[in-house]
């Protein structure tokens, strides 16, 4: 496709602090005009989209998502995620390397992105481990990692424990212009706990996971931030304690940022235990979820679709989670993609391994808990999901200015769906939202001007 051009649709471009109505053209796999005149500028008989009632913005980037490719292929690969992570609207994705073997050297990387060049239907980036086999016992080769071309290093399912390691690969990190992502997890702390320590663990009779030791890496990393002066982003961020220790640490501008994933600023552990119930918040569309409404089922106990890394949080957690996305002390949203196959979460919940899908329901979930909730407004939803990304792994993404990459995604933010098994791209069902009803979607994902994905049903005859 060498040009095709949006029409009537709302532009949200928080890259160019633009909102408003406007034409956007596509052209050579570049964005070539954005603007009411961008029709006059399009060759004759270029392509149409007809967007009008829909939100066109920047493509969608997730910076946490395993493709279990090389070695698990089982659970996912890199064009089934791929294929999923259009669906949901995304774009770009960066690929964590606890995969089988690590991502610790330059042979991996370039596997990954031959593979990622064949199968991949958006754009793969690659984060290479800190350490060797993600051990976290000798230093991964940090600069060779970065001429093979990562863009970021991180041993996500693991936590460095070592501090005179993370301190050394804080510094390597600087030298070579590496953001360090880190898992938090103290494991001295955290132990074999299967979920949240609290009410719910003891009335479950389940192992306890006590928010300490989230927090107590967290701080870790403020300190070693600040000694090294390297920026290291907290991963997956899920209780109280680490959202006000890392509002507390910006304010004296230590190098240090997070994430917060959708399951953990929707859920908490009373999930697990079947309390929990679905309910329409306002009688518009906004949903939640509560243990003092009934009006629709609650989950059956035990659930293991419900098991992430790290657990379910309280309410008060998942509150302090939404209050540090709305204020900014949290400036990312991630999925966390984390696919297994079904036998291996069809067992006893002590045993079921940690983690969910998420790249399907990342979009909906983050609407409904932030712009419909009237916490944040769209742009600065979209924002969580385009510029802060791209800003921290300095990716030329994340906008729609002239001569960018074009990355775009048209989405209904009001659009209300189901979320149905049959109807997922990955390859992995361990998702805990199947049935839900949700608000908001993508109905297109293009990258470099290319249809990754098009919902037909919404968009007919493109």
């Amino acid at each position: 496709m060498n040009s095709l051009l949006l029409t009537g649709g709302r532009v949200v471009d928080p890259a160019n602090r633009f909102d408003g109505r406007a034409d956007v053209l596509i052209s050579q796999g570049k964005i070539a005009a954005v603007g009411p005149d961008a029709a006059a500028q399009a060759p004759a008989g270029v392509e149409r989209m007809d967007v009008q009632g829909l939100v066109v913005c920047p493509g969608l980037i997730d910076l946490h998502v395993h493709l279990r490719e090389p070695g698990q292929v089982t659970k996912e690969t890199i064009a089934t995620g791929t294929a999923a992570a259009a669906q949901g609207g995304f774009t770009s994705v960066v690929c964590m390397p606890n995969t089988s073997p690590a991502i610790d050297n330059a042979g991996t990387v370039a596997l990954i992105h031959e593979r990622a060049a064949a199968q991949g239907v958006v754009n793969v980036y690659v984060a290479g481990a800190i350490s060797k086999n993600i051990a976290g016992e000798e230093l991964a080769a940090i600069g060779s990692l970065k001429k093979a071309g990562v863009v970021a290093i991180t041993d996500d399912g693991h936590c460095v424990q070592n501090n005179e390691l993370m301190r050394r690969a804080l510094e390597y990190a600087k030298m070579f212009d590496l953001p360090v992502m880190d898992h938090c997890q103290d494991y001295t702390l955290v132990t074999d706990g299967v979920m949240r320590e609290g009410y719910w663990s003891t009335a479950l009779g389940l192992r306890g996971w006590p928010a300490a030791g989230e927090e107590m890496i967290v701080a870790r990393n403020i300190l070693l931030a600040e000694l090294t002066g390297a920026h290291v982003h907290c991963q997956h961020l899920s209780a109280a304690g680490s959202v006000r220790l890392l509002r507390e640490a910006k304010k004296r501008g230590v190098p240090i940022s997070g994430e917060a994933c959708p399951h953990h600023f929707t859920l908490t552990d009373a999930a697990i235990a079947g309390s929990e119930r679905l309910w329409e918040a306002d009688g518009k569309g906004v949903w939640g979820v509560g243990s003092s409404h009934g009006d629709r089922p609650a989950w059956p106990a035990y659930d293991t679709h419900f098991k992430m890394n790290p657990p379910l949080g309280s309410a008060a957690d998942r509150e302090a989670i939404l209050e540090g996305l709305a204020d900014g002390t949290l400036e990312i949203i991630a999925s966390d993609h984390a696919p297994h196959c079904d036998y291996e979460k069809e067992v006893e919940f002590d045993y079921a391994p940690f983690g969910i899908t998420g790249l399907e329901t990342e979009l909906a979930l983050s609407l409904m808990q932030l712009y419909h909730s009237r916490r944040l407004g769209l742009a600065e939803v979209i924002a969580k999901l385009t510029t802060a990304p791209a800003r921290l792994l300095r990716l030329p993404k994340g906008t729609l200015s002239v001569g960018a990459d074009a990355d775009v995604t048209v989405l209904d933010p009001d659009r209300d769906w189901v979320f149905d098994k049959r109807a997922s791209a990955s390859k992995s069902c361990n998702s805990p939202f199947y049935g839900w009803p949700l608000r908001g979607k993508a109905v297109a994902t293009l990258v470099g001007g290319r249809k990754a994905w098009i919902e037909q049903a919404k968009l007919a005859g493109v």
